[in-house]
This record gives structure tokens, C-alpha cells and sequence, in this order.
């Protein structure tokens, strides 16, 4: 075991995500084919989550240890007799129940009362001195809202002055989905145990988990042999897709990308995917938009070849063009319709965003050489439903839409969830608060353009244009916060995360760390 005041290099989190619902039935397969029992797996969880609050929290020497009726709180009772044997001031409350604990969680409590803990009601007056807080109350299982005593107890922990570690997942969060059915714990940290859950990377995940942990408790090998729900990406693997360009390459060799929309008014979005798409990388990039805004976006950036949009010179660019970006800022009247239209029926891969998805959610059309990018709002008008329905369950969501529509779907928000029809799925773990202003959309849109005119596969382009935009507002965020952060403040940063060969470049600490949620993995 480490010592409380030893450091550790941790490395960052593992990239496969799994199934919760999967995750509960296997932890007793897991065990059985490594010969590794149930109750050695939690005191394993135990030692690690009490490693990690002894380095997260040194001066912590009165804790509160909150144990559910489950296996949870049998992590809870092993973290307990860990943190007493050590020296450390241990008050334990215990929800109370009629029904037996589960056999480990049984084994767990009575050696901690062997150990001389006592167990407080859960009930009980909490101490005043407490300075660190163990969530042991409810683990993945949960599907309703926490009930008496647990909601009372989540409540107290979340308006308490001491910091929280929960244990696997806070406590009246989904692990399944990353909703919050009721009262759920704001954890200022997380260890997750074994691998990690969906629900702790997108939905609400990141109000509540704070900065986020895992341990495989020694089941890498047995994990690699079972396939995840999906895979996490960050810009450490930025090289995986980018790579050095050829010395003797030209402009042609990097594509030729077609932007339209920018109705009147919404020359700014037009712009900004635009020039987007210039900083990503595309070779040549020709913009279609409103009369009045060709003169200036030729002043703002003499880089791009802007014309007024009609249906002869989008013919004529829809001839010269490698990839097609449609719908920022293009409206849905008749010039936004004609342009609509037109891309449809024109067989170069595509990315459809904004208003491009509002008007093909009024004439459904399934294509695989396609990119489309909702968020929650558009999603739900693709598909029928309400946004509720798409924050429900993300994954689900994300699968509908491929299905619906082909090609790739990049579901915005927090932890953006990309999916090909009928292959792989990816979250995408960059981004934060500072992201909820106008006009990131339409960055986002411009940067997957650009290095879709640079011949990367949809999906591909999708997960690494996703990263580059979510990794450049981080990177954004650390220099100046999220408050106050603008779009465009975004396209000084896509250049050196776009040339990952760089020798000089932004740390992939810095460009993936949010200010709300860190990653790190304990093996």
C-alpha cells in the first residue's frame, strides 16, 4: 500500500468504455475466470480508493464514510478499516436495512467491527471537524431516484463544507446514462473501479463526478478480451489520425472544401467555419454565401474564395469541390432551401450542420457519405421526440440517428458522442462550460470539414475534429477561464493541435485537463 504522503505517477485513463448494466453481471465472471475472488476485488477497491484520498486529500484527518446496503457501502466498510488501521479518525454511518447485506459487503463490515469501528446511525448528527467526505451509498445498480435515506444523505453531502470522494460513481447518478433521476452527489473526486461506465463520461456526468479516477483492480488482460461499448478519445491520440505532411506537397493535395450558408445577419457563422476549416488544414476553401457579406469576408480573411450564393455558382463549386460544409448561419427560406437542395442531390461527402439539419429533419434522407453534427435540439427534431428523450439515454440517441440517417452522427455536449451506422462509437473527453456560446458550433462544423478535405474517413475526421475542438476551448479555459470565452478565441489554438509532430506544442495535459474535471487511471 502507499503511504499517505508518496506520490504516484498515474497514467491517464483508459480509452474503452463499457456497459454498466453489462459491467454488474461480469464482475462475477471476471472473478471466477481469474480465480480471484469477489471480496478480493473490493478489498482491492478499497486500498486503491483509500491510496488515492490519502495523495488527493494529505491533511485529511477526521473522515465521514457513508455506506449504502450494498456492495458500495462494503467498499465503504474496507475504505473505513483501511483509513482507522492507519491512524486516521474514522465516523461511519450505515444506512439501515431489514434485508442482509451481500455476502463480500457482510464480510466487509464485520471486519470493520473486528477492526473496533463503530456504526453510527444513519440518522446520526454529523460531526463538526469532518474535513473529508466517502461516498459508499449507492454504486451502479441505480435506476429511480435515491429514496429515504439516501436522497437526505446525498443532500447533506452536497451542502457540506468538506470535499467528497465517491466510490465507483456518485451516488444517485446513472451509470448506464449519465442522467440524474433525483438527488445526486457533486463528488469533488471519483475512483472508479474495474473500468470505466458510460455514465460517468456524458450526460450529466460532469456536474457531479468531478475529477475522475480508475482502477482495473488487475483486470487488464481479462478486459481486453471483451469487447466496450465504445472508446474514449483525447488528444493524446491526435497523432493516431494527423499526420506529417509530404515536403513536396501542394495546395491540391489537401483538398478543396466548399462552405454555403451565412444568410443575412449570419455572416459570422459562415466565417468562422470557414476560416475554421483554413486553420485545420484545408488546402482550398471556397465560401457561398449572402451578397452582401462577399466583400467582407474577403477583408476579414483574403485567404478564402467568397461568392454570392445562387443555385449556377453553387452548381459551378459543387463541380470543383472535394467535401461540402452546409448550414451555418444559412437560414430555411427559399435561398436557404435552394442551397439545401442542391448539396442533397449531389454525391460529394458531406457534412450537414444547423439549419442543413432542421430542413432535412422536414425531408428525412439516409446517406453513408455523410457527417452530421445536432446538438440535443436538432437530435430531437431529426428523430421525432423531445430533448428530454435525447438526454435520456445519449448512446441510444446517437445509434437512432446513424440508423435513420447513415453515415456519421456526431452528437454534441458534454462528453460529444460520435457514431457510424452500423460501426463504431467514440466520446469524445475534451470541452467544457466555456463552450455553451455561440458560434462553436460552426468552428466545429469548419474544423471536421477541413480534415475531411484532407482525405480522412468520416469517422475519423469526425473523433479528431472533435478532439481538436473541444482540446483547443480546454486549452483556452486554462489561460483565461471559461466565462467569457468566445468562439473565434478558438481558432489561434486548432493550428498546433492539428500538427501533433510538433516538437514545441500544447501539452496534452493542458489541452485535454478541463477546469471542472480531470483524468487520471491507477493500474
Amino acid at each position: 500500500m502507499t503511504n499517505q504522503s508518496e506520490k504516484r505517477n498515474v497514467p491517464s485513463l483508459p480509452h474503452s468504455v463499457f456497459s454498466a448494466d453489462w459491467l454488474r453481471q461480469a464482475e462475477k465472471l471476471a472473478a471466477q475466470e481469474t480465480g480471484i475472488s469477489l471480496f478480493t476485488l473490493m478489498q482491492r477497491a478499497a486500498a486503491a480508493a483509500f491510496d488515492l484520498a490519502c495523495t488527493t486529500f494529505p491533511t485529511a484527518r477526521h473522515w465521514l464514510v457513508l455506506c449504502g446496503h450494498g456492495n458500495n457501502g462494503g467498499d465503504g466498510y474496507e475504505v473505513a478499516r483501511l483509513a482507522k488501521s492507519a491512524g486516521i479518525n474514522v465516523t461511519l454511518l450505515a444506512v439501515r436495512n431489514d434485508k442482509p447485506l451481500p455476502e463480500e459487503a457482510q464480510r466487509a463490515k464485520d471486519a470493520w467491527l473486528s477492526a473496533g469501528g463503530t456504526l453510527g446511525a444513519d440518522d446520526a448528527r454529523w460531526p463538526q471537524d469532518v474535513d473529508l467526505i466517502i461516498d459508499g451509498l449507492l454504486g451502479t445498480g441505480l435506476t429511480a431516484a435515491p429514496r429515504v435515506p439516501y436522497n437526505t444523505l446525498i443532500a447533506a453531502m452536497n451542502g457540506s463544507d468538506a470535499p467528497v470522494l465517491s466510490l465507483d460513481i456518485p451516488s444517485g447518478l446513472d451509470a448506464q446514462t449519465g442522467t440524474v433521476p433525483g438527488e445526486a452527489v457533486h463528488a469533488d473526486v471519483t475512483m472508479a473501479f474495474i473500468a470505466l461506465k458510460l455514465g460517468l463520461l456524458t450526460g450529466k456526468a460532469r456536474d457531479h463526478v468531478g475529477k475522475l479516477h480508475c482502477d482495473l483492480l488487475g483486470l487488464h488482460s481479462w478486459l481486453e478480451g471483451h469487447p466496450a461499448v465504445l472508446h474514449r478519445v483525447d488528444s493524446t491520440q491526435l497523432g493516431d489520425w494527423l499526420h506529417p505532411r509530404r515536403p513536396c506537397s501542394h495546395k491540391g493535395d489537401h483538398g478543396n472544401l466548399l462552405v454555403v450558408g451565412g444568410d443575412t445577419g449570419f455572416a459570422g457563422a459562415i466565417r468562422m467555419a470557414s476560416e475554421a476549416a483554413l486553420r485545420a488544414g484545408a488546402g482550398m476553401v471556397r465560401v457561398l454565401t449572402h451578397k452582401e457579406h462577399v466583400g467582407p469576408l474577403l477583408t476579414a480573411r483574403p485567404e478564402l474564395m467568397v461568392q454570392a450564393l445562387t443555385a449556377k455558382s453553387l452548381a459551378d463549386a459543387l463541380d470543383w469541390a472535394d467535401v461540402v460544409v452546409v448550414g451555418p448561419g444559412m437560414g430555411q427560406n427559399g435561398w436557404g432551401k435552394m442551397a439545401f437542395e442542391l448539396v442533397s442531390e449531389s454525391t460529394k461527402p458531406a457534412l450537414f450542420d444547423a439549419d442543413a439539419l432542421n430542413l432535412l429533419a422536414i425531408t428525412p434522407q439516409k446517406r453513408q457519405n455523410r457527417v452530421l453534427t445536432p446538438h440535443p435540439g436538432e437530435a430531437a427534431r431529426l428523430l421525432g421526440c423531445t430533448v428530454k428523450d435525447i438526454e435520456s439515454d445519449r448512446l441510444l440517441a446517437v445509434r437512432k440517428l446513424t440508423e435513420r440517417f447513415g453515415g456519421v452522427v456526431v452528437l454534441k455536449g458534454a462528453g460529444s458522442l460520435i457514431a457510424q451506422d452500423g460501426g463504431p462509437i467514440a466520446l469524445a473527453d475534451v470541452g467544457n462550460a466555456g463552450m455553451a456560446t455561440g458560434g462553436m458550433g460552426d468552428v466545429l462544423s469548419g474544423i471536421i470539414g477541413g480534415l475531411l478535405a484532407q482525405h480522412l474517413s468520416l469517422f475519423d475526421a469526425a473523433c479528431a475534429g472533435a478532439v481538436v475542438h473541444g482540446a483547443a476551448a480546454d486549452h483556452i479555459a486554462l489561460l483565461q477561464g471559461t466565462r467569457g470565452m468566445l468562439a473565434t478565441d478558438l481558432l489561434a489554438v486548432i493550428a498546433p493541435l492539428v500538427n501533433p509532430d510538433l516538437k514545441k506544442k500544447i501539452s496534452p495535459n493542458e489541452s485535454t485537463t478541463t477546469l471542472s474535471a480531470g483524468r487520471s487511471s491507477n493500474a
